[in-house]
C-alpha cells in the first residue's frame, strides 16, 4: 500500500467556522443548512479555541425544546482542548487516528493556521483510493 498521500490532498479547505460568542441557534441552522457534523471555533486572532458537533448542540436544543432551558452562546457549550491534525500528516495515520476516537472531523493545520477540516468520509475516500 502507498502511504505517501497526505491530509493536505483530502481535506476540506473552506472551512465554516464559529465565534466562541455565536449563538447556538444560528449555529445550529448553519451547521444543518450546509449538513456538516461539526465546525471548529475560532477566537478573534484565528486560533481554534473549540469544536462546535451536532452532539453539543442535540443536548442544548434538548434542553431548549423540553425543559425550556436558554441556549447561550458556543463558547458555552463547545468541546476543548481540540485534537489537530497537521496538513502534512500521512492519510492512514489519521486513519487510525479516527478509529481510536469518537470524534468525526478534524481541523487541519499548518504552521499553526487553519487551512482546513477533515473527516471520516475524506479519509474513506483517501484509503479507498490507495487500495
Amino acid at each position: 500500500m502507498n502511504t505517501s498521500h497526505t491530509v493536505r490532498q483530502y481535506m476540506t479547505p473552506d472551512v465554516i467556522s464559529f465565534k466562541p460568542e455565536t449563538d447556538v441557534h444560528n449555529a445550529i441552522d448553519t451547521l444543518l443548512k450546509f449538513r456538516i457534523s461539526g465546525a471548529p471555533v475560532l477566537n478573534d486572532v484565528g486560533d481554534v479555541v473549540g469544536v462546535l458537533s451536532i452532539k453539543d448542540c442535540l443536548k442544548v436544543a434538548f434542553g431548549a425544546s423540553y425543559h425550556r432551558e436558554p441556549a447561550g452562546r458556543v463558547s458555552e457549550i463547545m468541546s476543548y482542548p481540540v485534537h489537530m491534525i497537521d496538513a502534512d500528516s500521512d492519510i492512514v495515520e489519521v486513519a487510525e487516528h479516527f478509529l481510536n476516537s469518537q470524534y468525526r472531523r478534524f481541523p487541519v493545520t499548518s504552521d499553526g493556521h487553519l487551512v482546513g477540516v477533515i473527516s471520516r468520509y475524506d479519509v474513506l475516500r483517501a484509503l479507498t483510493e490507495l487500495w
